[in-house]
């Protein structure tokens, strides 16, 4: 997901948005720690992901104050 698509996105609809994001990512990690993923760079897509959406709810945070 790219910075611009995160930005239109409402500050409700972010947050719930982390945390499908996080419950997905720690479900993939258990997955690839049972069984190899056959893509494992997605787990590092989606860390980063999350890293940015996180990083939207800061600023909004900071902005608001």
């Amino acid at each position: 997901m790219k910075i611009a698509e995160i930005r239109e996105m409402s500050t409700n609809d972010l947050v719930e948005r982390v945390e499908a994001e996080v419950a997905n990512y720690q479900q993939m990690v258990l997955n690839h720690s049972i069984s190899p993923l056959d893509n494992p760079s997605q787990i590092r897509q989606l860390r980063r992901t999350i890293a940015r959406m996180k990083t939207e709810l800061r600023q909004r945070e900071l902005n608001n104050k």
